[in-house]
């Protein structure tokens, strides 16, 4: 073959990712160089123009997949949530309960995190509303800035890898596997991501009592009985969603779609006992729902181009025999598919990765016999730490945008290094004990 033929394909990858770094939107950019490329490689007698026929057939394809109809449930249910102000309640009723601890409200926010990780799933609402109310409390009291922002950044993202999750959905959908068996596997490498987390503040607090504080005596002490009465009362409504919602997939009831409309119902009725449902409320939640999942269904539009282009050109191919013949067989192609997963994630979303690069890397693993629910997690857990790596980490953003003038820049970025890390040991966990990923799914069946 030609070297324009050969090297087509890959460069119409590289090009795709120089547009994304750019910071061109990610539809028009994955559309545009499929059509660039499209036409010059028509004009070079190398694409065979019957391979754009296609493209109405995978629209409606897209259109039709039930799988898909999870995404908008799930954003509903999460920014309904938002407005239900449980963040709020759950977080001062925790810092009170755990503020006698060093380390206290930090893991309140972790806690917290966690909770609304498995009702909401929406990093953007769980960082900015931890960091308008958590933040402030934690400078007020001596917290270290870098931990206090760094816990909050962090515990923020949970909610991409326990379930229900977006990231889940898409993932599911891109492998061509069950969204629910991708759930069930994820709830222990995501709690112990947040034991993680805990487990580090709880060092650090004893370690260097002087960064985390126990919050005065005058402050958390609201009596025991009280104490008890909020506990029950806050805790109570989160999880009995999560119970609907995590436990009917769990026990077969319902699939991950049917599940998320079953969510959506018991934010609205929360949001209606904490008296914040209103026709403006409703309004502003079902924008917010259509904007996001308008989104995703145009990046797939412009994915499904840029695969079909691609594949015309045997990019495909192309990386298939790469990664396929990469040295050390499984683990060769597991350290560079987890590597390359980790790097993109400095510069570019997670949806991005997920349309783009996940694609590539199926059918290597189906041929060298990986468990694709395992491998979905895996890569869950990785994406995760595209939301805290500068310089375009959105929870770093989400937080700067709303955090203290006294906090810097550098104190969130620098916040968020330790628990990237740890980020990285529990993916290190995973990939090492399969069956951590394994056992529940096991028992579902």
């Amino acid at each position: 073959m030609t070297f324009d033929y050969e090297w087509l394909g890959p460069t119409m990858f590289v090009g795709a990712l120089v547009l994304l770094s750019l910071g061109y939107p990610v539809a028009f950019s994955l559309g545009g160089v499929a059509i660039l490329f499209a036409a010059i490689g028509i004009a070079l007698d190398v694409f065979d123009p019957l391979f754009l026929t296609a493209m109405p057939q995978r629209i409606f394809g897209i259109m039709a997949n039930y799988t898909l109809l999870a995404i908008p449930y799930f954003i509903f249910m999460g920014a309904m949530l938002e407005k239900s102000g449980i963040a709020e309640s759950l977080l001062e009723t925790m810092g009170i309960l755990l503020g006698r601890l060093r380390g206290g409200l930090a893991l309140a926010v972790v806690l917290v995190g966690a909770l609304l990780a498995a009702t909401t799933g929406v990093v953007a609402a769980t960082v900015v509303a931890m960091g308008l109310i958590s933040l402030p409390i934690m400078l007020r009291y001596g917290y270290n800035k870098e931990l206090a922002t760094g816990v909050i950044a962090a515990s923020g993202t949970l909610g991409q890898i326990i379930p229900p999750s977006v990231v889940l959905v898409v993932l599911g959908d891109q492998l061509g596997i069950s969204v629910g068996d991708l759930f069930i596997g994820s709830v222990i490498p995501g709690l112990m991501m947040a034991g993680a987390y805990a487990v580090h503040v709880l060092v650090i607090a004893f370690l260097k009592p002087e960064v985390a504080p126990a919050l005065p005596a005058n402050v958390r002490d609201i009596g025991g009985k009280a104490l008890a009465g909020r506990v029950i009362q806050v805790m109570l409504p989160p999880l009995v969603l999560i119970l609907l919602v995590l436990g009917s997939i769990f026990f077969g009831f319902a699939t991950p779609t049917e599940a998320g409309a079953v969510g959506c119902a018991g934010a609205i009725a929360l949001a209606a006992v904490y008296r914040e449902l209103t026709l403006e409320s409703l309004r502003q939640v079902c924008d917010s729902t259509l904007r996001i999942t308008s989104m995703v269904v145009f990046i797939l539009l412009g994915s499904t181009a840029f695969s079909l282009v691609f594949r015309g050109l045997n990019g495909d191919q192309f990386m298939f025999d790469v990664l396929a013949n990469l040295p050390g067989g499984e683990i060769g192609f597991l350290i560079v598919s987890m590597t390359v997963v980790f790097i993109l994630g400095f510069f570019i979303d997670f949806f991005e990765i997920a349309f783009i690069v996940v694609p590539l890397f199926v059918p290597v693993a189906q041929k060298l016999g990986i468990d694709l629910v395992w491998f979905g997690v895996v890569l869950g857990a990785n994406l995760q730490t595209s939301f805290l790596t500068p310089p375009f980490g959105f929870a770093l953003f989400y937080l700067r945008g709303v955090a203290p003038k006294e906090v810097t820049t550098t104190d969130i970025y620098r916040g968020a290094v330790p628990f990237v890390l740890l980020q990285l040991l529990v993916l290190v966990l995973v990939i090492a004990f399969p069956g951590i990923v394994g056992f529940l799914p096991s028992l579902a069946r």
